[in-house]
């Protein structure tokens, strides 16, 4: 089992960057696949990006890319989300997922990940 606290939202400008940071407990981080998703007010929870439990493979959603680089540093128990040109639409709750798999698949669906942190929440003004 594995706990996740999310850090790093807050209220940003439009075009800045922020990064946001995933800390999990326990011994077997390195054996987790690790997923970014968020929820805007009134959406629905969406895809952001993941990363497969060696970092060998990442995946990000259209929306995202160019944008958004996730990464994790497995000595320290912990995956970020580095964001850049924020823009408005990127107003949201963002939640770490996880999953334990040694598989290079990378799972984009929230039911593929079996734990998930209280989130984080990023304010973006225009």
């Amino acid at each position: 089992q594995v706990q996740l606290v999310e850090s790093g939202g807050r209220l940003v400008q439009a075009g800045g960057s922020l990064r946001l940071s995933c800390a999990a407990s326990g011994r077997t981080f390195s054996s987790y696949r690790m997923g970014w998703f968020r929820q805007a007010p009134g959406k629905e929870r969406e895809f952001v990006a993941a990363i497969s439990w060696n970092g060998g493979r990442t995946y990000y959603a259209d929306s995202v890319k160019g944008r958004f680089t996730i990464s994790r540093d497995n000595a320290k128990n912990t995956v970020y989300l580095q964001i850049n040109s924020l823009k408005p639409e990127d107003t949201a709750v963002y939640y770490c997922a996880a999953e334990q798999t040694l598989s290079e698949y990378i799972g984009t669906r929230g039911h593929e990940y079996r734990y998930w942190g209280q989130g984080t929440q990023v304010t973006v003004s225009s």
